[in-house]
């Protein structure tokens, strides 16, 4: 198992050729200080075995150094970065001395062999075993800088995942893009983040689906966008998320392979999707698909049945992914719903004077909490205890406004939220509908051809 990590070297080039032209010098110059003392920190003789493990590529050892000022000055490419140094660290007791310094000339090689010049060194000095790479920025071949990129990093993880393969060794597993701090901890503790919804959507429809294009058909009708073209990869993502997530991310199990086996095993059932019952007559005209929300306190209400809180007691559950993310949101829910209903706003109209109002009474109250802050630096002890009494008082009255003030705020931006997630709830439960109806007018027709 190798870690590898690769980052550039800064300086002046002028310094480094004087440095150079005068190696017994024995204090360095601080502007060179980076190239030199990475080259001098990869060959010292305590951690390379007096320079056994030092190999030089497309240079002698006992001249790199000048031979990449050299050639920096041939191409005139004396400014920028310097060089480039990094690592490749192994796995403590994992392997031999000799086999990490040939997979660390390998790797380099390998990556920049071709083009550039590179000092490889291996280090005993520590419970694990690694190699230093030091390399010229500029190629001898054509004099073009080395231009390090996410790619690059790929293509060194590559090469050194494929050596230590190649020689038997443990390989670090793929890294995935790790989720928020927040949808981190609601996944850990069960909760409906995107994540689960994902996975207990596609378990259910490969273990109750015959065939690919079936369990590909069930999560289309929930309103996933697919993408099982790649026989690598499968693919969803919701139509509000802009990239894709791969299936054996979200389980390392899930590959093409696996999944066509869950398939021969499940019995010849097609998963069926059930939409919400009926809505309740008072609620039905709460939500206006494509228009802006003007009934905040109903849209509310309305949103809470959707997601199967209100009325309280059902047993409904949401089945669109649209829907059950918000699930984790239920408090927050909560807490706008009381506030609306204590308020009794009713209308964005209302809501937005309420913001108003509650933003001048908090401005007037921070500004009285200045004054008084101004007279407590020139009263006299006695008069200074009653205005800190009177400031602590107003703090109290600024702190419940501005908690309500941020509730408010926060009704306004969500009620826009819930009408765009229910009206992509709307438009697939539509889209359903006319591909169900499309489906059963060919089915008909065929039926009268025959």
């Amino acid at each position: 198992m190798a870690t590898t990590k690769l980052w550039h070297i800064s300086g002046r080039i002028e310094d480094v050729i004087d440095y150079a032209e005068n190696p017994d010098k024995t204090c360095p110059i601080p502007d060179l200080e980076d190239l030199w003392n990475a080259a001098r920190y990869a060959e010292r003789p305590e951690a390379t075995a007096d320079g056994q493990y030092v190999t030089a590529i497309n240079c002698t050892r006992e001249t790199a150094v000048r031979q990449m000022i050299l050639t920096k000055q041939q191409f005139r490419k004396t400014d920028g970065f310097i060089a480039w140094h990094g690592y490749q660290s192994f796995k403590p007791g994992e392997i031999t001395p000799e086999l990490c310094h040939k997979i660390g000339v390998l790797t380099a090689k390998a990556m920049w062999g071709d083009r550039f010049q590179i000092i490889v060194t291996t280090h005993l000095d520590k419970d694990h075993l690694h190699n230093h790479w030091v390399m010229n920025s500029v190629s001898f071949i054509d004099g073009k800088k080395y231009n390090y990129s996410k790619r690059e990093l790929h293509r060194l993880r590559e090469y050194s995942d494929y050596y230590c393969e190649y020689y038997h060794l443990s390989v670090v597993p793929v890294p995935h893009k790790a989720p928020s701090r927040p949808a981190y901890f609601d996944e850990k503790d069960g909760k409906p983040t995107r994540y689960n919804v994902y996975r207990e959507d596609i378990r259910e429809a490969f273990q109750n689906s015959c065939t690919l294009r079936d369990a590909e058909a069930y999560l289309r009708r929930l309103g996933y966008i697919t993408d099982f073209s790649d026989r690598v990869h499968y693919r969803i993502r919701l139509p509000q998320y802009q990239h894709f997530t791969r299936l054996d991310t979200l389980d390392s199990h899930w590959t093409p392979e696996r999944l066509s086996r869950m398939l021969s095993w499940t019995p010849g059932v097609k998963a069926v999707v059930h939409w919400q019952t009926d809505v309740p007559e008072h609620l039905r005209h709460a939500h206006l698909p494509h228009q802006k929300p003007s009934h905040i306190y109903r849209l509310y209400l309305y949103y809470c049945y959707q997601l199967g809180i209100l009325p309280k007691g059902t047993a409904y559950k949401p089945n669109s992914p649209f829907l059950r993310e918000e699930l984790r949101k239920l408090d927050q829910y909560d807490r706008e719903t009381r506030f609306l209903g204590e308020t009794h706003i009713e209308t964005m109209d209302e809501l937005q004077a309420y913001i108003a109002d509650t933003q001048a009474s908090l401005d007037c109250l921070i500004a009285g909490r200045t004054s008084l802050q101004n007279k407590m630096r020139r009263a006299d002890p006695e008069t200074k205890e009653s205005l800190r009494q009177q400031k602590t008082e107003k703090t109290a009255s600024i702190t419940a406004l501005r908690e309500q003030l941020k509730l408010a705020k926060s009704v306004e931006a969500r009620s826009f939220h819930m009408q765009k997630t229910l009206d992509l709830v709307y438009d697939n439960e539509v889209r359903h509908r006319q591909q169900e109806q499309a489906r059963s007018k060919q089915h008909k027709q065929l039926t009268h051809e025959r």
